[in-house]
């Protein structure tokens, strides 16, 4: 089951201005391709994104809980809820369904006060994180991410070097492939960065 779980490559990094999440677009079961159009990064409110590395049904199924959490508790509270707190909420439902455990590693960014970034392990660890890569192609990603991030990156950087660790992943890792989908959150709110704007910052590498 491990295998089918790692198969895929998220990053996330976090820069001054905002929090960039990337992901391949393959989706695989061992050593089949099932999909090539996956999608791995998602929308949870206007200003926090989570990508998942692992189980497509397990992904799909906290990404509905988190949505319906996250529009109930403005409702509450009259305020959206802080990157923190749905990363603590993630890890609390991990950590309650670890003996039916969600097969996925989850990266949860976005900008409240501040961008801040959050990985999350299939249990329920939780750990803040300047830049991380989930999934079979990490090691690939790492490589290009601890080369070259810097402590004040900007957003726009940012972009450019998380397009670099998928992209590296990409040409060494079989389940990783197919493309790139990026994400970024600033104080503006959640875009999803354009496919064209992502094959120019290929053809420059």
């Amino acid at each position: 089951m491990t295998e089918h779980v790692k198969g895929t490559t998220t990053v996330g990094i976090v820069c001054k201005d905002g929090v960039v999440l990337a992901a391949d677009r393959r989706g695989s079961y061992g050593d089949m391709i099932m999909t090539k159009n996956a999608t791995k990064l998602f929308k949870i409110d206007e200003h926090l994104a989570l990508a998942g590395a692992g189980s497509v049904g397990d992904i799909l199924s906290l990404v509905r809980h988190l949505q319906v959490e996250a529009t109930l508790y403005k409702m509450k509270t009259y305020r959206p809820m802080s990157v923190r707190a749905l990363a603590t909420l993630t890890a609390n439902i991990l950590q309650g369904s670890k003996y039916m455990p969600y097969f996925a590693w989850f990266l949860i960014g976005g900008y409240d006060e501040k961008p801040k970034m959050y990985s999350i392990d299939p249990v329920g660890g939780i750990t803040e994180d300047r830049y991380v890569a989930a999934g079979s192609g990490m090691e690939f990603a790492y490589a290009i991410l601890e080369d070259s991030y810097k402590e004040n990156i900007t957003l726009k950087r940012g972009i450019k070097l998380a397009v670099r660790a998928v992209n590296s992943a990409l040409k060494r890792d079989v389940y990783t492939g197919d493309g790139i989908m990026l994400v970024a959150v600033d104080k503006k709110g959640y875009r999803e960065v354009s496919k064209e704007e992502i094959e120019e910052i290929l053809k420059k590498l």
